[in-house]
């Protein structure tokens, strides 16, 4: 059995910014919107979830002591397994239960409930449109026994769309004589929307284009815009024709 390192193609050693990396590419090319195998991603999703965030990769890469009859040491590192940390009674803060809930970019985008489990109750919470990967929010009373409940907010890295802060870029590679002679590109957004892009003639390669309000909202109603970075690519093949072409064209 591979271990989530293996399965993501690193070394134990590797740092976080090489482990997103190696994630991003591994899920770009197994993503089910891709043609990609479900069970392959599902992996890399798991391995992800685990050496990705840098708690779980600790306790994976030091496991906790075991009793002999195989239960962990510290009871918040079961809670941990599933994404969730307790405060104990006794503890700093006895008023919150706090615990870490991965979510992807589309519940950014869109938001909605969550039902989540705190050991054996279970709660549902609103997920706040536009939430930053890292941002705690405190759902007031949710906890057991009255309790607040505080959820610290992490993000997937989606393999099509980077973000910053409302804004979303993503990659789109066109041929080459899109750039040159113009065209237009369909794009999807993250609603699910299929845009129609124009693509000035004579734009260069690297060239970012702007689809105005076309990114992620927020509570306020603000809306970041969606920003798509264009490539170039050759045809398969070139008439000949052509080629002698631009070869005089350009004194060759």
């Amino acid at each position: 059995m591979n271990t989530h390192y293996q399965t993501l193609g690193v070394e134990r050693t590797a740092s976080a910014e090489d482990i997103k990396r190696a994630y991003r590419k591994l899920a770009s090319q197994h993503h089910p919107d891709r043609g990609g195998d479900t069970a392959r991603f599902q992996e890399i999703q798991a391995a992800y979830d685990v050496i990705g965030d840098e708690a779980k990769r600790q306790q994976y890469d030091n496991p906790a002591p075991q009793f002999s009859g195989g239960a962990p040491f510290d009871f918040n590192n079961i809670f941990n397994m599933f994404g969730t940390r307790f405060q104990h009674p006794g503890q700093a803060q006895q008023q919150q239960v706090r615990m870490s809930l991965w979510i992807s970019l589309a519940d950014v985008a869109q938001g909605g409930r969550r039902t989540v489990s705190l050991g054996n109750m279970t709660v549902e919470i609103e997920i706040p449109l536009g939430i930053n990967d890292g941002d705690n929010v405190q759902y007031a009373n949710l906890g057991p026994g009255g309790t607040n409940l505080v959820v610290n907010f992490r993000i997937h890295p989606h393999p099509r769309w980077e973000r910053q802060g409302l804004n979303l870029t993503q990659n789109e590679t066109v041929l080459v004589w899109d750039l040159i002679l113009g065209g237009e590109l369909p794009v999807r957004d993250i609603q699910g929307a299929t845009l129609n892009m124009t693509i000035p003639a004579g734009t260069q390669p690297g060239t970012q284009l702007r689809l105005k309000g076309r990114g992620l909202r927020n509570r306020q109603g603000e809306a970041g815009d969606l920003f798509v970075r264009l490539q170039a690519r050759l045809p398969d093949t070139i008439p000949q024709e052509l080629l002698a072409q631009i070869a005089q064209t350009h004194g060759r």
